[in-house]
């Protein structure tokens, strides 16, 4: 595998095409999105890591800023911005309360989420699933995204129900406004 990751290290699906981007996702007012066991930019510790990597695929603990009101629910969504692929691989897609005030460590894992989280399909399936890149492909950055929905998302297109549509038709039709959103980017390497 670490010839294949060097083969491809210059492959790239980069920043552009992330949740981040879309214009339905957009708003001038920011969130602070935190974790207890990594900060900004710094290395995601590897009990979060993918199983097969030696983690435990435990969901990080996430803490935000208080919410603007009139917020009706979060969208939180993970995404790889350097896997060898055309778009980031989505590892994963959640609603959440905004009740909730933060995420324990295992509130996104795909059998058993935390009070208040419902679980939509990601590029890899339902649920956390932590970074497994890789190996010899180099750093790859994690964004973990979070944004406060004026309005709730509902069925997704063709009627089908929210959580059985794919991550890039459901994102692309989240309601709008976005009262405010926040990032936070976690680092892993093999």
């Amino acid at each position: 595998m670490t010839l294949l990751g060097r083969l491809l290290k210059n492959r790239r699906a980069d920043e552009a095409h992330t949740a981040w981007h879309l214009a339905n996702l957009q708003s001038p007012q920011g969130l602070t999105l935190t974790s207890n066991q990594f900060t900004d930019g710094e290395v995601m510790p590897l009990e979060h890591c993918a199983k097969n990597v030696g983690g435990r695929d435990l969901s990080p603990h996430l803490g935000w800023s208080p919410l603007p009101s009139g917020t009706a629910q979060l969208l939180l969504v993970m995404e790889d911005i350097d896997v060898p692929l055309s778009k980031p691989a989505v590892h994963c897609v959640a609603l959440i309360d905004p009740s909730c005030g933060h995420l324990e460590p295992g509130a996104l894992d795909g059998r058993g989420p935390g009070s208040g989280v419902r679980l939509m399909r990601s590029t890899i399936g339902r649920g956390y699933h932590g970074p497994a890149p890789i190996k010899g492909h180099g750093p790859h950055r994690y964004i973990f995204q979070l944004f406060a929905l004026a309005a709730p998302v509902a069925a997704g297109n063709d009627a089908k129900p929210v959580d059985r549509v794919r991550p890039r038709a459901l994102l692309a039709t989240v309601p709008g406004p976005v009262l405010a959103r926040g990032r936070l980017t976690g680092v892993y390497e093999r």
